[in-house]
Parts: C-alpha cells; sequence; structure tokens
C-alpha cells in the first residue's frame, strides 16, 4: 500500500530487495562469522589473565596481531550518491533496531520528535533558583521558567514580522499563511516558507508545523490541556525534531 504512494513500482522495489539479499548474504555471513572469532580470542584473552593487572600496552598489541585493530591508512575522500537528506543533511539520532520486533522498529520512528517542554523541565538548562526546583510533583514555577525559554526558542528560529511569540494569543491559517495574533495586532512569520503546515479547523488549529534549518518545530495547542489552559494561545507543547 505505501509504495504506489511513494511513486515506487512494486515489481522494481521487491526485485531490487531480492538482488541485495542474494548479493550480499554470504558476505555478511562472513563478516559475522569474522566477528565470532575475533571476539573468541579476545574473550580467552581476558580469560587467560583475570588474576593479572591490565596491560593496555600489551592489549593493543594483541588487537592488531589478530587483526582487530589495524595501522590507520593514508587520509581519503568518499563520493556517495542516492543517500536520503535525513542521513547526509539533517543531524538526528540513527538508530538501528530489529524490524521484525514492531515496537523497537515504532520507537525508531519517534525517536526524532519529543517535547521541548520535557527536555527543559527535566534537566539542569532551566536553573532551580527562585522556587523552580525540580520536585517530585509539577512546579509551576519551573514551568513557567521552562514555556519562557521555548518562547524564547520559537523566536530565535522562527521569528515574527513584529512582536514575539511570547506574547501570542492566538494562531490562524488565513490565505495559507500563518497568522499569529499578538495584543491587538496580528502579524506573520519573517520567513512565510517557515510555515510547513497545520491540523485541524484554520481559525484554530490544534497543530502548527514550521521549520528551520531543516528540522521540524511542531506547536501543539489545547486550551483544556493542564499546560495549554494557562497559556494565553493556548499552547500545551512544542514537539521538536532532531
Amino acid at each position: 500500500m505505501l509504495l504506489p504512494c511513494l511513486g515506487i513500482d512494486s515489481d522494481r522495489f521487491w526485485s531490487g530487495f531480492e538482488s541485495i539479499i542474494n548479493n550480499f548474504t554470504s558476505r555478511n555471513n562472513e563478516l559475522l562469522s569474522i566477528r565470532d572469532d575475533l571476539q573468541s580470542q579476545i574473550d580467552t584473552w581476558h580469560r587467560e589473565r583475570k588474576d593479572e593487572a591490565f596491560d593496555a600496552s600489551a592489549y593493543k598489541q594483541f588487537l592488531k596481531e589478530i587483526g582487530y585493530l589495524l595501522e590507520e591508512g593514508a587520509d581519503f575522500a568518499v563520493e556517495t550518491a542516492n543517500v536520503d537528506e535525513e542521513i547526509f543533511m539533517q543531524a538526528g539520532p540513527q538508530l538501528v533496531v530489529p524490524v521484525k520486533n514492531a515496537r523497537f522498529a515504532l520507537n525508531a520512528s519517534n525517536a526524532r520528535w519529543g517535547s521541548l517542554y520535557d527536555a527543559l523541565y527535566g534537566t539542569d538548562v532551566i536553573s532551580e533558583d527562585d522556587g523552580a526546583e525540580r520536585t517530585g510533583g509539577y512546579n509551576p514555577a519551573r514551568g513557567e521558567k521552562v514555556i519562557a525559554f521555548a518562547k524564547a526558542f520559537l523566536d530565535d528560529a522562527c521569528p515574527l514580522q513584529s512582536g514575539s511569540h511570547s506574547g501570542a494569543t492566538s494562531y490562524s491559517i488565513k490565505e495559507g499563511e500563518l497568522c499569529i495574533s499578538v495584543g491587538d495586532e496580528v502579524t506573520r512569520l519573517i520567513d512565510s516558507a517557515q510555515f510547513r503546515g497545520y491540523q485541524g479547523n484554520p481559525a484554530s488549529p490544534f497543530t502548527v508545523l514550521l521549520a528551520n534549518n531543516k528540522l521540524h518545530v511542531e506547536i501543539q495547542i489545547d486550551r483544556h490541556s493542564d499546560v495549554g489552559k494557562n497559556d494565553a494561545s493556548g499552547v500545551k507543547d512544542i514537539v521538536m525534531e532532531a
């Protein structure tokens, strides 16, 4: 079902996949066998010396002798075509998981997105001064600092023509453009191309998608949520693509 949506011919895809399996399975098995042999030799080396003081120099020499460590070669450069932007242009997590484990694969797919509010609240990016300690429950004073930091980030990453995201009272979409109400004024992004989409009613979306440095920022809006009901624009979270 997915391939037609991507404009990829099914027969060509599966033929290519079969070719990869046929061409590389035997070589991959050879490499796995070499890895097992190296690991076995390393395990034996450690077991035979378990009662001795660790000798880093001798260990390094041993690793060279079995081919685990190689001499550094001359500098070189490579060129690779047909590589996805997520690998060669975008910085972010690149997790390797067994595709047959659905939960692992799903977690890996979602790993590139995370809550900025959660990340700030739980780390020392936000100081614990002035009553903003990380307590067992939710600390409103710390929450205010988190929101102020996050809105300042939006001002830096996706600045407005006038005003600040911290003063926004609503986000809406008119004629394909993102409009932000700040006080009695309606302003827009300095770079309108940073607006990439929305979910919900254009007059009152529940998600606004922005982009900066080829990565996306999702403003989540819910005026009935615990966080959103205390925010002038109803923002409950800012979710970052990493």
